[in-house]
């Protein structure tokens, strides 16, 4: 392929992808996402060979794709042209599914998803309650792309935004529709990405950088995964770029190695991209294995190839970051979010979610809840809409005891503050910041005590160990939740929880020691009592 050197030869590679597709040809699209993996090679191999042997070779396509995000009914499929949805698909499934309904034209009524409220059956995608109330703006062609192919990202409109920026708008325009759509970093506090971009392109410096973080290494978020891409290098100044992903996801490197490749090989990556003058290069970075490589100054020390511990933010990384240059960083989802606003404009993008969160948010459904998987809804959307609608409520007939946002740096809020809506200043205020957003939901019989230990459990471990507040701190606490757990608390325990929550949020150095203490807080906040009890179940034992 050779490269692409203006936006008209851009529109004559679309136009020419687009006739050698049949949009009637048969295509048997097999989920590529996390909660599909197990026995997926086994299924693609299942297909392809029950393709031969019902002699459908160059008829039928068998093609992986990115995520479809119910991962509670992986594996799934979707046939295409006609979209039929079957879940929880094995490879013993193949034969009968390629006779009956790509031969046949015939449903597997079996495979279809069922209600498991009301019975009753969805046949397509589009009829499954999980995804009627989503709004599926970024996650809604994964079903329709094979993530190693930039033909099929091409097809329908991809890097129409870069040539778009590029070439008709320049830095100052972009930069303007990003601040204009209010759009907010999507991996921690929600601070306005048009101001951060802002700030390292206003910093006096020759070489400035900007990262793609995807890193997310918190217990139950898993949507950066499902998404992967965004391209608006441009608009901080930068000619070098870094995408900082997991050491232990071989099949996700594979992916970004091929798409940098392929990038720049039709000319959207490289010296002169687009015929514009304008030179850009990304390296990939692998994380060491610990968690608090994501934090935005240890993530930077780690490409420089040191230890990835944190530093004060007595100055911004959007002023001195990597090799002490202007760095601009930003999760995975706050990337993808750009194009949109690019092709479709700051009105548009401003035009969904609520007065200060723009947009849609991707949320990872866990815990004791029906469906699980990777959600897309605008802000402004009721934890409750996405527990009972789209996550099918709390299984096994139990009551709801609470949400917890966040992950292990979030917070839990009771099932009384269900109608909160999904909105970075509500949530933030009630003590359970959206973070990177992962939702994990908890019935009636799940202990506040042990999830407390879990997630002191899990940052004990991340902690880099550079300062005290953190690295004490965090220690301490698990040791007396680990008390409390086996029955053994002690009078003062509460007490002494408080002070170490307080101690740590103003002296460590970093997010992770600052908000170690956010589950605690919101836990003694809404749960006390039952915090309380486990002390004075100890004193009548004792």
């Amino acid at each position: 392929m050779a490269r692409i050197n203006s936006a008209a030869e851009l529109e004559e590679v679309r136009k020419s992808i687009a006739t050698k597709k049949d949009p009637s040809k048969p295509c048997v699209a097999i989920c590529g996402g996390i909660g599909c993996l197990g026995g997926r090679e086994n299924l693609i191999h299942a297909f392809e060979e029950e393709v031969k042997k019902q002699k459908l070779e160059g008829k039928v396509d068998v093609r992986v794709t990115g995520c479809h995000g119910f991962c509670a009914q992986g594996p799934n499929i979707i046939i295409y042209p006609e979209e039929i949805c079957y879940v929880k698909v094995q490879p013993e499934d193949a034969s009968e599914i390629v006779s009956q309904t790509l031969i046949g034209k015939k449903v597997v009524d079996r495979l279809v998803y069922t209600d498991p409220n009301t019975g009753k059956k969805a046949v397509h995608q589009s009829e499954i309650p999980y995804y009627k109330k989503q709004t599926r703006n970024l996650l809604g062609t994964n079903p329709r792309i094979d993530p190693r192919s930039i033909d099929d990202y091409l097809a329908i409109g991809g890097y129409s935004a870069l040539a778009k920026g590029l070439l008709q708008m320049g830095p100052e325009q972009v930069l303007e529709e990003v601040k204009k759509a209010n759009l907010r970093g999507r991996g921690g506090g929600g601070f306005p990405a048009g101001l951060k971009w802002e700030t390292a392109r206003n910093a006096k410096a020759e070489i400035k950088y900007v990262i793609c973080n995807g890193h997310e290494g918190e217990p139950g978020a898993y949507m950066d995964r499902a998404i992967f891409q965004g391209n608006p290098h441009l608009t901080v100044g930068a000619r070098q770029g870094f995408i900082y992903t997991r050491h232990d996801m071989p099949r996700l490197r594979e992916n970004i190695d091929l798409a940098l490749k392929k990038a720049e090989e039709y000319g959207f990556l490289g010296k002169n991209i687009l015929g514009s003058g304008f030179d850009f290069q990304i390296e990939v970075h692998l994380d060491v294995g610990i968690f608090v490589s994501g934090e935005a100054s240890a993530l930077m020390r780690s490409i420089e190839g040191k230890a990835p511990e944190p530093r004060p933010k007595y100055t911004r990384t959007a002023v001195k970051g990597i090799w002490e240059r202007p760095s601009n960083l930003n999760n995975v989802e706050t990337w993808a979010n750009v194009p949109q606003i690019i092709s479709k404009g700051s009105e548009w993008y401003a035009g969904i979610g609520t007065e200060r969160s723009k947009g849609t948010k991707m949320v990872s459904l866990s815990g004791n809840i029906v469906n699980t998987g990777v959600v897309e809804v605008p802000f402004g959307t009721s934890l409750k809409e996405i527990v009972y609608d789209i996550g099918g409520g709390i299984p096994n007939g139990k009551k709801l005891k609470g949400v917890h946002f966040g992950a292990a740096m979030g917070g839990t809020l009771p099932a009384e503050l269900i109608d909160t809506p999904l909105d970075f200043d509500v949530l933030s205020k009630l003590g359970a910041a959206i973070g990177a957003g992962g939702l994990f939901v908890m019935d009636e019989d799940t202990s506040m005590v042990s999830m407390s230990r879990f997630f002191l459990d899990f940052l004990a471990n991340e902690s880099c160990g550079k300062c005290v507040p953190c690295r004490e701190g965090i220690r301490q606490m698990l040791r007396i939740f680990t008390r409390m757990s086996e029955g053994k608390g002690k009078e003062g325990d509460i007490e002494t929880l408080e002070e170490l929550c307080e101690v740590g949020s103003l002296a460590s150095l970093c997010a992770l020691g600052k908000t170690t203490s956010s589950p605690i807080r919101s836990g003694l906040r809404f749960f006390r009592k039952e915090y309380e009890a486990s002390i004075k179940s100890t004193e009548r034992t004792a």
